[in-house]
């Protein structure tokens, strides 16, 4: 069994609160915002835990050949690029795709790397979280090689709950088809 964050081998995948709390219904902008991408970066966690490095691995929608390593893959890169490439301004290029392979972070899975895909997700998550609790809401910054248009942090949290909003609905689907398991 492939675990993320600690040993979820003995958690019952059905059970999401092991993985997600609700957002907060009344807080600041901030906080609201911090917690729906916490809880859409959970909701992920759930529908990857218990599963066998084959099972991430195994496309299950045809014809498409996503697979729930490849989103957690996805989103890594995602994290890195706008938290520590637009937003932090590091000179570093994304990890999982490239030039050559412009979709790698989808399609260059191996069941043999799936912990440490996994663990590179947490270690990005948790960069990615730290970097932006630097910075205020109203904060702009741009996206290199995009031109001159500016992004606001506010923007930024709302495009990665955007994001892991939509990529979520593909990995309820690719679950539901490994085991069976369902749910928002």
């Amino acid at each position: 069994m492939i675990s993320i964050a600690g040993s979820f081998a003995d958690v019952t995948t059905t059970d999401d609160s092991a993985f997600r709390a609700e957002p907060p219904q009344v807080a600041g902008e901030r906080e609201l915002l911090q917690g729906f991408l916490d809880f859409h970066r959970g909701t992920l966690r759930w529908k990857i835990s218990g599963l066998t490095s084959a099972q991430l691995v195994r496309p299950t929608v045809d014809p498409s050949p996503m697979s729930l390593l490849g989103l957690v893959r996805h989103l890594t890169e995602v994290e890195r690029q706008w938290f520590e490439i637009c937003l932090a301004e590091r000179p570093i290029k994304p990890v999982l795709w490239t030039d050559e392979h412009p979709d790698g972070d989808f399609d260059l899975v191996e069941a043999a790397a799936a912990e440490r895909d996994l663990a590179a997700y947490d270690a990005m998550v948790a960069t990615s979280d730290k970097i932006v609790a630097g910075y205020d809401l109203d904060h702009t910054f741009r996206r290199p090689g995009r031109g001159d248009a500016e992004y606001s942090v506010r923007w930024l949290y709302l495009h990665m709950i955007e994001e892991y909003a939509r990529h979520n609905g593909h990995a309820d689907l690719l679950r539901e088809r490994i085991d069976g398991l369902v749910g928002e």
